[in-house]
């Protein structure tokens, strides 16, 4: 035999005997399965609506021939800083850590600018050693 109660508050008739109200549990015919209850959906899911909150920056580099690197971050339009100075080992390792399609052109250009200051630093050293035994000539 199955039994099952009832959880609902059965509706009690108005009496005003004083005596408390009982709830009888129902019974069900033997041979008939007791009707389940649904069971509760908790929210496992994750939402599929909400967005993820976004910030976009933008960080320019700059670079001369010379060498000197300079950086400038925007959020929207707003700067956040402004004509900072940057090291070529910097942006060449920055460039390195994000990814190989920035390093490679970043890099290039790093050793062009590299290549002109040694020639820059050649005719100086040549025009040095010029200088050096004009001066030697004058004692």
């Amino acid at each position: 035999m199955t039994m099952t109660v009832d959880t609902a508050a059965a509706e009690a008739p108005a009496t005003d005997s004083g005596t408390p109200d009982v709830v009888v549990p129902s019974v069900e015919p033997a041979g008939e399965a007791p009707a389940e209850e649904a069971p509760r959906k908790t929210s496992t899911r994750k939402t599929a609506g909400k967005k993820t909150k976004t910030v976009e920056l933008t960080l320019t580099v700059t670079g001369s021939a010379d060498g000197e690197w300079r950086a400038e971050l925007k959020q929207g339009s707003a700067y956040l800083a402004r004509n900072v100075a940057v090291a070529a080992a910097a942006v060449a390792r920055a460039a390195n850590e994000l990814h190989e399609d920035l390093s490679t052109p970043i890099t290039a250009i790093i050793e062009e600018a590299r290549s002109e200051q040694a020639a820059k630093v050649a005719a100086l050293e040549a025009e040095l050693e010029a200088a050096r035994r004009a001066l030697a000539d004058l004692d």
